[in-house]
């Protein structure tokens, strides 16, 4: 992508109607890009950008792709009219940074999770949260898909909420993976949802007690004895297999039916920190940037350049795969 962030990058969305991406950044930016496609070319021209006062941590769009909503340390959302060209206004306030953001089209409301060891409901008519709902530990992570809404803590907790019914937790779960929790992707069917880690390894679960014969966790994102972080999770939106996306700087794609990964991408030289695809599943975005998981004095300011790549899956690659003829694990 043209004229990436000059900081790593936090987070990528893609538009659910039109492809605009936006990554936000530890420059304290948030950058929209076009991405045109025309058969095998796919090209990006820069649209437009706004600031905020501290590094920017999450974003998301509303469902009609005309609004973008963005997060940061400086404890704010805010809500960016990006298609018709107006400001960004401040819609949403913590008492820590913003770490997590969704838009939920079913209730009409944004959702933001914080540091602060909340998650606050917003109508964006109003100045004051409709809900706030308190969290065992800092919010890390969160998904939604309408009803289901899973939100993963500091401390290994994963918080399940049925959004009709939102001002009670439906369950409480420890994490399947024994390492501190880095991204969750609900199910596109709702049954369930995957964790990622720190350490290597991902988490298949389902929220009926009956399905829980189907649980797994399998290992990735590891070399020898190296292990890395899986930093992203996402589901493609029409063949429901999901890609995740390590501080290895590989990203694979996965059938969680079949138990089997479909592709291994060869690794870039830095970590892959967020990635996304967009509407059709036909573009998959990722960010190459250190993302200080090796600490400071691995960061070399020289050479750590951030980039955002796009790459247009195959069908062999994103397809799922029935499993022929045995029930082992690969």
């Amino acid at each position: 992508v043209v004229s990436p962030p000059s900081d790593s990058v936090s987070s990528l969305s893609f538009s659910p109607k039109a492809n605009y991406l936006v990554a936000t950044s530890w420059d304290n930016q948030v950058r929209c890009w076009e991405i045109t496609k025309s058969g095998t070319t796919v090209g990006s021209v820069g649209k437009a950008s706004i600031a905020h006062d501290q590094p920017v941590l999450c974003s998301t769009w509303k469902d009609d792709g005309t609004t973008v909503f963005s997060g940061g340390c400086d404890k704010q959302v805010k809500m960016w009219p990006l298609l018709s060209g107006g400001q960004p206004v401040t819609v949403a306030m913590h008492d820590a940074p913003v770490k997590e953001v969704a838009w939920i089209p079913e209730m009409n409301l944004l959702v933001s999770g914080s540091w602060d060891k909340t998650l606050r409901y917003w109508d964006l008519r109003q100045a004051n949260p409709v809900h706030t709902q308190q969290l065992p530990e800092r919010c890390y992570a969160l998904t939604v898909r309408h009803p289901l809404m899973v939100v993963g803590t500091a401390d290994r907790n994963l918080i399940v909420f049925n959004l009709q019914n939102p001002q009670t937790e439906f369950k409480r779960i420890t994490s399947p993976l024994k390492y501190q929790t880095r991204c969750v992707a609900a199910f596109p069917d709702q049954q369930g949802f995957l964790v990622g880690s720190i350490e290597g390894r991902v988490g298949v679960h389902h929220l009926d007690d009956q399905q829980q014969s189907k649980n797994f966790t399998f290992k990735c994102h590891r070399e020898g004895n190296d292990i890395y972080s899986v930093n992203s999770l996402n589901f493609h939106p029409v063949h429901h297999t999901f890609a995740t996306a390590g501080s290895d700087g590989a990203f694979n794609f996965w059938d969680k039916d079949s138990k089997q990964r479909l592709k291994a991408m060869s690794r870039c030289n830095q970590p892959i920190p967020c990635s996304s695809f967009n509407n059709d599943g036909s573009i998959y975005a990722y960010a190459v940037c250190y993302d200080w998981s090796k600490g400071a004095e691995n960061h070399n300011p020289a050479t750590a350049k951030t980039y955002i790549y796009l790459h247009l899956p195959q069908e062999s690659e994103v397809k799922g795969k029935p499993r022929i003829g045995t029930s082992g694990r690969k």
